[in-house]
């Protein structure tokens, strides 16, 4: 076997699968935290011109935020190729006609431009809810911390958890709440 096929060979089983819910996060702040697991530069063994990254499976693509007006001013450029083709779309209607794209477009700049940023994307797997595939989900083996801490809605608290809540204060009985 020679020295080219037993790098190949090595470099399939090296291959680790993460998960990222993408729940209340904002994606341009994750692309750069999934762009280094795609590329493999947390490991020791990374190299620029080798192709060691893994896997990286998102979930929940639709429940992404964005800071400020960003929903509202955020535009993204797509050019067809023809004069005059030049397009820009704000950030809620692209979301709107496909969850996964934003995050896709945000992971595909983060990567930088070289050669290798295609084949990096194609091991990127973008699901719009939690429905996975289940011969993709067993071979998650690692879970990506999120980029900020997501509350707790009201609707996830038990009675008892909100009885039990301290209250700052409690309005009179005669009070008049309009």
């Amino acid at each position: 076997m020679s020295a080219w096929a037993r790098t190949k060979q090595w470099n399939t089983f090296t291959r680790i699968w993460h998960l990222f819910d993408a729940t209340w996060q904002n994606p341009i702040d994750c692309a750069e935290t999934i762009g280094l697991y795609l590329k493999g530069m947390y490991k020791p063994i990374y190299h620029p011109m080798s192709d060691c990254g893994d896997h990286v499976v998102v979930i929940n693509t639709k429940k992404i935020a964005f800071p400020g007006q960003d929903w509202r001013w955020r535009a993204y450029y797509h050019h067809t190729g023809y004069a005059k083709g030049a397009s820009y779309t704000r950030a809620w209607e692209l979301h709107d006609k496909d969850p996964t794209l934003i995050f896709k477009k945000a992971v595909y700049s983060k990567l930088g431009n070289n050669l290798q940023r295609r084949y990096t994307m194609q091991r990127l797997h973008l699901f719009a809810d939690e429905k996975v595939p289940e011969d993709i989900m067993k071979n998650i083996t690692n879970q990506i911390r999120p980029i900020k801490i997501v509350p707790r809605t009201l609707d996830t608290y038990s009675q008892e958890e909100i009885k039990s809540f301290p209250k700052i204060f409690d309005y009179p009985k005669d009070y008049i709440i309009r």
